[in-house]
């Protein structure tokens, strides 16, 4: 599971606004071998955090490349798995390293839909003409879509599904993204949204579509950030892209599975445009 808010301001008026302020959590099992967000290798040019787990090495769920290219990743809330499907977190890999523009790449990933568990993929482009985001589900419409600008949120369902822990948590981004901040306080202040954890219960849409999940479970999956023993939110990244290209992603990250222990680290690099 995950969560992901998005502010996408392709060309912002003010030299003080951002193309792109994005907040999201990763929740996993704690114990998932998982490597922190660092740069790929001796290419440098790929930025993200990247799964360890036996036979889905090399998978991510948030990544960006200084190219501009950008993708983030959220499971769909299904009881019922294919143990056999394709890892998901390649659909961000693959992006990252691909030459195709976001709305072919999602083109090209709907054509393999069934292959995957359910999951949702934004991909981006930011490029000195033109910036562009896109959206595809597998759960959803058979066709990627082009997203104007906007605020949005992603969850667990659909883009913009109205389930109560994204309405909550839509609402205080919003109020954060619009005030007039310094980035390391707009950062912090995202950091404190991220780690937000009023359950949002009940809430009828997200336990329809959770059939087969224990009451408890539901319970915990219902904050912004989720906490049960040995799953929940363990990753906070805070992306932010200027009207100048400038880039700064910050991750937090547990250590040791341990939900007291936290590493903190910021990247700065300016977009090759």
């Amino acid at each position: 599971m995950c969560i992901i808010f998005l502010k996408f301001d392709p060309r912002p008026a003010s030299k003080n606004a951002y193309r792109l302020i994005l907040a999201a959590n990763r929740d996993e099992v704690y114990s998932r071998p998982s490597k922190a967000a660092d740069f790929w290798g001796s290419n440098n040019e790929i930025l993200s955090g990247l799964d360890l787990e036996e036979g889905k090495e090399g998978g991510s769920w948030l990544g960006i490349s200084k190219r501009g290219k950008l993708a983030a990743l959220t499971n769909y809330l299904e009881a019922r798995q294919n143990p056999d499907a394709q890892g998901r977190g390649f659909l961000v890999s693959n992006y990252l390293t691909d030459n195709l523009d976001s709305l072919a790449y999602l083109r090209k990933v709907s054509s393999e839909a069934h292959l995957y568990n359910g999951f949702n993929l934004l991909t981006a482009d930011f490029r000195a003409n033109e910036d562009t985001l896109c959206y595809y589900g597998n759960k959803g419409s058979s066709e990627p879509i082009h997203l104007k600008a906007g605020i949005y949120g992603l969850s667990n369902s659909l883009l913009e599904t109205p389930w109560r822990k994204l309405q909550h948590g839509k609402r205080l981004f919003t109020s954060v993204v619009n005030k007039t901040l310094p980035p390391d306080g707009l950062v912090q202040e995202l950091l404190n949204i991220l780690n937000n954890e009023e359950l949002n219960t009940p809430d009828p849409a997200q336990e329809s579509q959770g059939v087969g999940y224990s009451k408890a479970m539901l319970q915990a999956l219902s904050a912004v950030c989720v906490r049960s023993p040995g799953y929940g939110t363990r990753t906070n990244t805070v992306i932010l892209i200027d009207r100048e290209g400038n880039v700064s992603f910050t991750e937090r990250t547990m250590l040791n599975c341990d939900i007291t222990q936290w590493s903190t680290n910021s990247f700065h690099f300016k977009l090759q445009e």
